[in-house]
């Protein structure tokens, strides 16, 4: 009788491992998302199957239909609005970073500690995402605004559709700085290449990242097993490890 107990509890296990979630994840993200989902199905059998984009365009395609079942925003306004709308799963919607903006050169020594490389004007572009669609594009032209440079930098802006072709465009060479993400560029306490201005939290509005079951995940296990893995101490220090607040 106990064998047959062990027998049917292994086949719920495996049962289990067979549960994918669909998840759509901003952008800034990658990088942490890609490691905490290999921990998630290292540890819990599930499979979190990652797409990656700007959040306003998600948001599109969650209305349009997608079959996306969790969504990880740069922001916590369009968790909030599909809640709203009644879109997601009541009670599920929640804070899983705070990310912070980094003025960043691919050249070391390129931008200094201040920002004040912003000032002198002396480069061509100014790479930033697009601030219609993602969140770390609004808050590099609130924090420009709020340095009264706006207007100056106008015309050498070149806009990434998301953070990650921002990035692309400083990585590149094709942008010598550019405002992005700072999970793109920094690791456990330092730069891992280049030169960077992390951006006071004073000059633009909080980057609160939520995240929220859809209601396309409401019947699906690994939705609420993903939720809950994102709020472990294991996915917290990934989260930590890649410069963001909690």
């Amino acid at each position: 009788m106990k064998h047959l107990a062990g027998l049917l509890a292994l086949m719920a296990w495996g049962t289990a491992r067979a549960d994918d979630v669909q998840v759509a994840v901003a952008a800034n993200f990658t990088a942490p998302m890609q490691k905490i989902a290999t921990a998630f199905e290292k540890d819990t059998g599930h499979k979190a199957v990652l797409a990656f984009g700007a959040t306003g365009k998600f948001y599109a395609q969650i209305v349009n239909g997608a079959p996306f079942e969790v969504l990880l925003a740069a922001d916590d306004a369009t968790p909030a609005k599909l809640e709203a709308e009644h879109r997601t799963v009541p009670g599920t919607r929640f804070t899983y970073a705070t990310g912070k903006l980094v003025l960043w050169s691919a050249q070391d020594g390129y931008v200094d500690q201040q920002g004040q490389v912003l000032q002198t004007g002396h480069y061509a572009h100014l790479a930033i995402a697009n601030p219609r669609t993602a969140p770390y594009g609004a808050a590099a032209v609130e924090t420009l605004t709020r340095l009264n440079l706006y207007d100056r930098v106008q015309g050498k802006l070149v806009q990434g559709e998301n953070i990650v072709q921002a990035h692309q465009f400083v990585s590149t060479g094709n942008a010598p700085l550019g405002f992005v993400a700072l999970s793109q560029v920094y690791r456990d306490g330092r730069f891992t290449s280049g030169s960077g201005w992390i951006v006071p939290a004073n000059l633009h509005a909080p980057i609160r990242q939520d995240a929220v079951i859809l209601a396309r995940g409401a019947a699906n296990p690994a939705a609420r097993a993903l939720e809950d893995y994102l709020k472990s101490n294991k996915a917290r220090d990934i989260i930590r490890s890649y410069g963001y607040a909690l």
